[in-house]
């Protein structure tokens, strides 16, 4: 299916997300918004006070508030484990966040989040395939112990997990997963004998 130019998205209203798992590779974002993401800018961010983990039995993952995932496993985290880092994506539009939220599906809500951007916006067609990756690196500098350090936040919406229980202790690693698992997301355009697994939440969620 070819995605879309930017002459067919609507310029208002817009949201901005903020990303921490499959949907921070710009890739897998634009085969889900079924765009070429022009009208889209992207940048680092950290989100402070929640954790990341894997969804049992699943490659992505899921946040959950730092006090929650406190009382459900026990963690008793340091500033850097208990702040996900990703994507702040800005410009999105009402059809692109209806095309997400289905993606999403009901393991999650979209809640709005403060986040602090760790960098400058960029327009998503400008990123080479190497800064891609490079937008939450392997391994960043720490964050300062003093939050003021940080730019201002800044109000966004984000898709935090409803169902603890359906989650690991184990903190997600984005690095691994590009290693092991992007492929399964992005596909290859070049073979046409398989269903991706974004085709395929797409195609269920047309035949409800």
């Amino acid at each position: 299916m070819p995605l879309e130019t930017v002459d067919t998205i609507e310029s208002t209203p817009t949201v901005s997300a903020f990303f921490y798992g499959t949907l921070m590779h710009p890739k897998i974002l634009r085969r889900v918004i079924g765009n070429n993401g022009k009208h889209l800018q992207i940048c680092p961010a950290v989100l402070l006070d929640y954790t990341r983990h894997h969804v049992k039995n699943a490659d992505y993952p899921g946040i959950l508030p730092y006090e929650r995932s406190k009382q459900v496993f026990g963690l008793d985290l340091g500033v850097e484990e208990r702040s996900v880092r990703g994507t702040m994506v800005v410009g999105l539009s009402s059809h692109d966040i209806a095309l997400l939220d289905v993606f999403e599906g009901n393991e999650y809500t979209r809640d709005e989040v403060s986040i602090r951007p760790l960098g400058p916006l960029t327009e998503i067609p400008d990123l080479q395939p190497t800064v891609q990756y490079d937008l939450v690196p392997t391994n960043p500098p720490p964050l300062p112990q003093d939050i003021s350090q940080l730019s201002p936040p800044v109000k966004v919406d984000t898709y935090v997990y409803r169902n603890a229980t359906d989650l690991d202790a184990a903190l997600w690693s984005f690095d691994d997963f590009v290693k092991q698992n992007a492929w399964k997301w992005t596909g290859h355009e070049d073979k046409h004998d398989f269903y991706t697994e974004i085709d395929r939440r797409n195609d269920a969620a047309n035949n409800k």
